[in-house]
Parts: structure tokens; C-alpha cells; sequence
């Protein structure tokens, strides 16, 4: 599809040149008059911005003074500083009676916002150029146009939110997977840490079990040895053994000795019978 058309100013400039030469004007309108004119010729030299100049000091002329007005926008759109220019033409379709110039204001408004991609905008300006102009050829071309632009960035707008809404699901998995991730490291870390100070805990048991158990066998060993030395019996010499041996017969002679004698003695102390 080609790109979208507009007007030029060739139109406002005739209509211009006829009112100069039918019509009778005061020379506050003709001052304003020849400085459009001026102006015309500068745009026609693609002299845009002395253009813009004169198109200017006419308005300062006459603020009201449609065709101006018009011819400014076109000079500011030339000039690529679209804002400026939009303002321009939205003044005339304010200010101005003539359906026409209107018209043709609203269709050059529609392709400054084409220019802008405010495409929305752009498709109800072309519409209301077409509701005072309805044959106008290029305004239904550019209508047609700026819709199908309208559309293309709608479904883009689309196709842009879907896949920021894909990016964010495909982020936040990310996330809850590293998320998830972190979790487990760092349970399996307090796992570790876990199990390294139960080892550490069953380690110092069993050390503590192991001394216990040795100062036991120690203790064990040292009541054993004490003990053994308590039951221990004094061992003598083969001779002491007889020595003794023989004293203790000595002693045994000794004693039956002084047993006969008291026996003895008792039967001399025996006391005599009476008989009655």
C-alpha cells in the first residue's frame, strides 16, 4: 500500500490571488494578504522557514486570518516540527467559517498525526475531513490507511504485552526456581552442618565412653592389685616352716605334760566313802 497523501497550500494560494483581484479588502486585510502571499512564494522555493516567518507577521496582521493560519501549518509540517504544526491547523478549523478550509485542515491535522504514528487520532481527523468533504479521494485512501496502521499496532501492542506477560511468567519461574534451588542448598547445607555436628556430638561421646571406660579399667586394676595384695599370704623358708613346725610339737609335749600332772593331782584330791 503506498503512504498516505496530503494537501498542499496551491489551493489557499489561488483563492488568495482571486479574492486580490474580485474583491475589495482594507489595507489592514491586504497587509495580511501580502505577507501570505510572500509566504507562498518563499514555500513554493521550499524556502520553509522564512515560510513560517511570513506567514507569521501576517497573523500578527490579522490573528483571524484562516488562510494564513492554514499555510503556517503546512510550513511547520515541512519543517518536520509536527506539534507545532498540529496547533496550527487545529487553530484554523477553530477559527475558521469556510467548510472547505476546514476540511482540508482536518485532513492535513490527520497527517501530521500519521507522521506522529498517533494513528487513533489520525483516523478521527481523516473522519471528520470526510464529514465536510465527502468525495475527497485521498482522505478516504488515508482513512483507509491509517486504520489498517491502527490495527498493525494494536495486535503489535498485543503481541508486545503477551510476551513481557511470558518474559515476567518465564522471570518469576526463573525465580521461584532459584528460589527453590537456594532451599535446597541451603537445607541440605543445615543437613550437613547437621550431620557434621551429630558426628562431632557422637564423637565426643564415644570419647567420653572411651575415657570412662579407661579411668574404669584403670580403677578395676587398682582395686584388683589392692585386693590381691590383701589376700596375699606371707610365704616362709623350708626351715622357718620346720622350725615353727617343731615348736609347735614342742609346745604340744608341754601341755600334755601339765595335763597328766593336774590328773594326777585329781585323783590323790579323790574324797573318802562313808558308809551308813
Amino acid at each position: 500500500m503506498r503512504k498516505f497523501k496530503r494537501h498542499n497550500i496551491h489551493l489557499i494560494f489561488f483563492i488568495i490571488v482571486a479574492g486580490l483581484l474580485f474583491g475589495g479588502t482594507s489595507a489592514f486585510g491586504q497587509n495580511a494578504k501580502t505577507l501570505t502571499r510572500k509566504g507562498n512564494k518563499l514555500y513554493k522555493e521550499k524556502k520553509y522557514s522564512e515560510a513560517e516567518v511570513a506567514y507569521r507577521k501576517a497573523l500578527e496582521k490579522n490573528p483571524k486570518f484562516g488562510k494564513a493560519q492554514f499555510n503556517l501549518g503546512d510550513a511547520l509540517y515541512q519543517e518536520k516540527n509536527y506539534p507545532e504544526a498540529d496547533k496550527a491547523f487545529q487553530l484554523t478549523i477553530k477559527n475558521s467559517k469556510n467548510n472547505t478550509l476546514k476540511a482540508k485542515s482536518w485532513y492535513n491535522f490527520g497527517n501530521s498525526l500519521m507522521k506522529q504514528k498517533k494513528y487513533e487520532k489520525a483516523v478521527n481527523a481523516y473522519i471528520h475531513s470526510l464529514r465536510l468533504n465527502p468525495n475527497d479521494f485521498n482522505a478516504k485512501y488515508n482513512l483507509t490507511y491509517a486504520k489498517k496502521k491502527l490495527k498493525n499496532k494494536k495486535q503489535q501492542q498485543k503481541k508486545n504485552k503477551k510476551k513481557k506477560q511470558n518474559k515476567n511468567k518465564n522471570k518469576n519461574k526463573n525465580k521461584n526456581k532459584n528460589k527453590n534451588k537456594n532451599k535446597n542448598k541451603n537445607k541440605n547445607k543445615n543437613k550437613n552442618k547437621n550431620q557434621k555436628n551429630k558426628n562431632k556430638q557422637n564423637k565426643n561421646n564415644q570419647n567420653k565412653q572411651n575415657k570412662n571406660k579407661q579411668n574404669q579399667n584403670q580403677k578395676n586394676n587398682q582395686n584388683q592389685q589392692k585386693q590381691g595384695k590383701q589376700n596375699r599370704k606371707p610365704q616362709i623358708s623350708k626351715q622357718e616352716a620346720k622350725r615353727m613346725l617343731d615348736a609347735l610339737k614342742n609346745n604340744e609335749k608341754k601341755t600334755l605334760k601339765k595335763l597328766e600332772k593336774k590328773k594326777a593331782k585329781a585323783v590323790k584330791a579323790k574324797p573318802n566313802v562313808i558308809n551308813w
